[in-house]
């Protein structure tokens, strides 16, 4: 987990306007608006690295509700979609969800649970994000 944080940080990307890592306490309210705890790796995910910047794929973010990466407005969408709500979703692509459940296990979601999952959100991020 560690290297990997390590590489995200090293490809992030310089923006005009950087984004914020967001506290403990942004957290419980998101999890309070979504009506779902987050998974471990999710919370850890978004205090760390939810300010990178890299590749094509734009994982959610807490700390801009205006942002089109806001994780309740992409929960929002995703479930209306058929998303199952027992899912988080941790990036759009194309139409798709990557999503997380509650035991850190990622999956690819487009209208189905497709076969494709990672055991963790840091091999995914590996895997997909920085691939992309």
């Amino acid at each position: 987990m560690e290297d990997v944080i390590d590489i995200l940080r090293e490809h992030n990307e310089p923006v005009p306007v950087p984004l914020e890592l967001p506290d403990e306490d942004l957290l419980v309210e998101i999890e309070e608006e979504l009506l779902i705890s987050m998974p471990d790796d999710l919370r850890y995910f978004l205090l760390t690295v939810s300010d990178v910047v890299c590749g094509k794929l734009e994982p959610v973010t807490v700390t801009d509700r205006n942002s089109h990466t806001y994780l309740p407005e992409v929960a929002a969408v995703a479930w209306s979609l058929g998303l199952p709500r027992r899912y988080l979703p941790i990036c759009e692509s194309n139409g798709a969800y990557y999503c997380i459940g509650q035991d850190g296990t990622v999956l690819l979601w487009d209208q189905r649970i497709g076969d494709e999952s990672w055991e963790n959100i840091w091999q995914w991020a590996r895997e997909v994000w920085l691939a992309d």
